[in-house]
């Protein structure tokens, strides 16, 4: 009897599971994007990758007036990002760079230890719209003290511009990359 309740749970997960890999991978828009919509800030947060559209997404959100200024993650981006961010208007002394973080989680981790030292309570992240996600998870999981936001660009979203502009071989490792934090960092995607 307890086997066989057993067989049934599992057998439930199982297909609960390869159900929402289906999803994950035929839809994978409705599952990585996360935006948080109009929201205000302390700080904008512009995680390194993608295709250099994230600061100028950024750059877009600080002239909107959403956050007085901007940190910069990810080592080999920065300094790109951060140029980018200045020639899309946005003041040298409001931008801020952390140039040491190979991986999302370092991009938290690293990043996590300015705000708490400056007291920050709220921050808008800024990344493409497949690794809103995970990245917004990321950060929730190592401060949940402090409130984070995912405002991303849209770079490539459209499906027939998936493959294109590249998108599609990133979103699809991102689905991958989502339940790997999940097994070895504990960072929950749901």
């Amino acid at each position: 009897m307890i086997r066989k309740f057993i067989f049934r749970m599992l057998l439930l997960a199982f297909l609960l599971f390869v159900g929402l890999a289906v999803v994950g991978w035929f839809y994978p828009e409705k599952y990585l994007l996360v935006d948080s919509g109009p929201v205000q800030a302390e700080v904008l947060i512009v995680l390194g990758g993608g295709s250099h559209e994230r600061p100028v997404r950024a750059a877009e959100l600080y002239r909107q007036g959403v956050a007085p200024r901007v940190i910069v993650t990810g080592a080999g981006d920065d300094q790109i990002n951060r140029q980018l961010l200045i020639t899309n208007g946005v003041p040298e002394k409001a931008i801020e760079v952390e140039g040491k973080s190979l991986t999302t989680q370092e991009n938290a981790l690293f990043t996590i230890q300015r705000l708490r030292a400056e007291h920050v309570h709220s921050a808008i992240l800024v990344t493409s719209w497949y690794h809103a996600r995970r990245s917004l998870k990321c950060f929730e999981h190592y401060a949940p003290e402090i409130r984070f936001y995912a405002r991303p660009s849209y770079f490539g979203y459209a499906s027939e511009d998936w493959t294109r502009t590249g998108v599609n071989k990133r979103m699809r490792l991102e689905l991958l990359k989502l339940p790997g934090y999940w097994l070895c960092h504990g960072v929950n995607p749901f």
